[in-house]
Formats: C-alpha cells, sequence, structure tokens
C-alpha cells in the first residue's frame, strides 16, 4: 500500500525545506502529491494507523497479553515502537463503538412477551372464582366445605398478587397509576405537594418526576422506555469512560509516591488500561455474537469458557499491570491494587447510575 506519488519537486510545501529523499528533515512532512485518487482517503488511514511495520500490531499484542509493558516502554523514552497512548486510545475507542453502532452487542426486544404470561394466571383465578362461586351454592354447608373456601380464598388472593407483580413487569404495557412517584401519580398533585414541602433533594426529584409523568401521559410503553434507556446508555458511554479517565489517574497519584510518579505518569497508564478494557470489551462481545450463529453444544461451550478466561483475565490483568509499572513490593503492590480496584469499582458504579439518570431524562 503506498502513501502516495512523490514529486518531482524538491522543496517542501509545509515549510519550504530542502527535502532530498521522501520526508522533509525540518518538518517531517512527506513530500507527495497534493491531488490523490479518492480510495487514498481510507487507505492513507489505515496505513497511517498501522504503519504496516509492525507498529500498530505490536501495540496490540503488548497490550493484550503483556500488561505494562507498553507504559514502561514509554515512561522510559522509548516512544517510537508504540502507538502513542491517546493515539491508541481514540482509535481503540472509535473501532469499538462504530463496530457496536452496526453490530449491538444486545437485542432488546419485548415483543409478545408478558401478555402471554399473564393468560394463563387470569385462566386461573376465574376457574377458582367459579369454584368458590359453586362450592358456596350448597344448600348445607359443612365444616369441610368451609375449609375448602377458605382454602380457594387464600390461593385466590396469592393468585391476584402474582397477577399483579406480573402486571407491574408487563413490557407490554404503559405506564399506570399503579406506580406512583412519591405517592402521587399524577404532576399537577406532585407539584402541589413539592412546593408545600421542598426538599433539598428536588433538584433530583421533579425533574425524574415530570420525566416519568411526561412518559405516562404519552403511553409510552414500558418496554420502550427500557429498550430507550438502554440504547441512550450506551450511546453515552464513550463519554462517561473519557470523563472518567482524569479520575481513575487521580486515584493513581493520590496512593503513590509524587516525588517519583508524575500525574502524567499515571494518564499514560490510565490511556493503555482503558484502552486495553475496550479491546477486551470488543473481544467478549465478538465471542458473544458467535453463539448466535452456531447450535452446536461443544462449540458453544468452548467459545463461552473462552469467554470466562477473558473475564477473570480482565479482572487480573490490573494488578499484573500495576507490579510491572509501579515496581513496587509484592504484598504491598496487591493490597495497593485491591484498594484502587475497589476504589474506582465503586466510583465507576456511581458515573454508571448518573449515566442512567442522564439517560432516564433524555428519552423522549
Amino acid at each position: 500500500m503506498s502513501h502516495g506519488k512523490l514529486r518531482e519537486e524538491k522543496d517542501c510545501l509545509n515549510c519550504g525545506h530542502t527535502v532530498e529523499e521522501k520526508y522533509c528533515p525540518n518538518c517531517g512532512q512527506q513530500n507527495i502529491q497534493t491531488r490523490q485518487p479518492f480510495h487514498y482517503l481510507f487507505t492513507h488511514f489505515v496505513e497511517d494507523f498501522t504503519h504496516y511495520d509492525g507498529q500498530f500490531w505490536g501495540t496490540l499484542k503488548n497490550l493484550l497479553f503483556k500488561p505494562g509493558k507498553l507504559t514502561t516502554t514509554y515512561l522510559e523514552g522509548k516512544r517510537q515502537i508504540f502507538v502513542p497512548p491517546v493515539k491508541l486510545y481514540i482509535f481503540v475507542s472509535f473501532i469499538t463503538f462504530f463496530l457496536f453502532a452496526l453490530f449491538p452487542p444486545f437485542n432488546i426486544n419485548f415483543e409478545g412477551k408478558g401478555s402471554s404470561k399473564l393468560l394463563p394466571q387470569k385462566s386461573k383465578i376465574t376457574e377458582l372464582q367459579k369454584a368458590i362461586t359453586d362450592a358456596r351454592a350448597k344448600e348445607k354447608l359443612e365444616y369441610k366445605d368451609s375449609l375448602y373456601i377458605n382454602k380457594l380464598n387464600a390461593v385466590l388472593q396469592d393468585s391476584a398478587k402474582l397477577n399483579e407483580i406480573e402486571g407491574t413487569f408487563d413490557m407490554n404495557k404503559s405506564l399506570d397509576d399503579d406506580i406512583k412517584v412519591s405517592g402521587y401519580n399524577n404532576k399537577k398533585s406532585f407539584d402541589s405537594a413539592a412546593a408545600k414541602n421542598p426538599s433539598s433533594f428536588d433538584f433530583i426529584n421533579i425533574p425524574f418526576a415530570h420525566k416519568y409523568f411526561e412518559l405516562k401521559e404519552k403511553g409510552i410503553k414500558k418496554g420502550d422506555i427500557l429498550k430507550k434507556l438502554f440504547e441512550t446508555s450506551f450511546h453515552n458511554l464513550p463519554k462517561a469512560l473519557f470523563i472518567y479517565l482524569p479520575i481513575f489517574a487521580l486515584f493513581l497519584w493520590i496512593f503513590h509516591n509524587k516525588k517519583k510518579w508524575w500525574y502524567f505518569d499515571h494518564g499514560i497508564f490510565t490511556l493503555h488500561y482503558f484502552a486495553f478494557l475496550l479491546l477486551n470489551i470488543l473481544i467478549f462481545s465478538f465471542l458473544n455474537k458467535l453463539t448466535d450463529f452456531t447450535d452446536i453444544g461443544f462449540i458453544n461451550g468452548l467459545i463461552r469458557f473462552i469467554m470466562l478466561v477473558f473475564m477473570i483475565y480482565s479482572a487480573v490483568y490490573f494488578f499484573i499491570a500495576h507490579r510491572r509499572v509501579y515496581h513496587s513490593h509484592g504484598v504491598v503492590s496487591l493490597i495497593i491494587g485491591f484498594i484502587l480496584f475497589s476504589i474506582n469499582l465503586t466510583a465507576f458504579l456511581f458515573l454508571v447510575v448518573g449515566l442512567g439518570m442522564i439517560s432516564f431524562l433524555m428519552i423522549h
């Protein structure tokens, strides 16, 4: 694959410096023709990233199978061997979410569910009611008949409760009055109560209540709301990960020697680790998709075993990378790694919850 046809002229179009060979010795720009075929846009993008000199593929291999190697090499000053960390993260992030947009990792479909489950339950309630009516129709009720009726009534109540629970989770139903917000089932009564008894959490409660009542008035099905919630959250995930990058690096900075390790160093570690997580998610999703195309139990079992290995490896990866980059004692590294892992997991869960809340407000 070529980077483009070279110019016959020896002056650099970027800085005017004399170009003896392929690249300008002053600014590094390639001395190629300014006009290229349309396909050059795509071929140049791929070639520029992979370089076909082993840099890109070597970066991926070390990222996946040698935890901490990229960070250590970069911090040692060897920065031409592998793809720069920022460029790597952006590229892996772009590829991951671009492929997810084309081939969603999950299919959410509630069509045909819920109502089919309720039919047998409703039929059972009708039969119980008929049995109670028939039992009471006897001219003379004996003690055993009373026990029988009481037993039927108990079963009837349990069945009605079960039916109510199933109705709540029926994704083909719209929002109804069974679900209330702070004890109110409409916007007017909620606003009236909120005005009389203001709360310090009104900045959260009021927008969510208004959104709920808005969706309720539109008659949107529960399944559609849940589906849109998943889709919106997924589209916001890249932003959430990008926002969390400096937070992750900050936790690393707090738990390590400030003189030996700068915040910049932790940022490099974070970029490599997040690039690995995205790549691992992409591979995991690809393997999961493979199970949709085969019904052979042995192959599916093998794929799921590989997926399990990837899950375990993802958890262990952080500890190995942390040990190799920061060169701390094994036990100390393990303790610090466990604390960091726990704190970041908790903090990221809070971020995911916040993401879900924002995604709910964005549903329309």
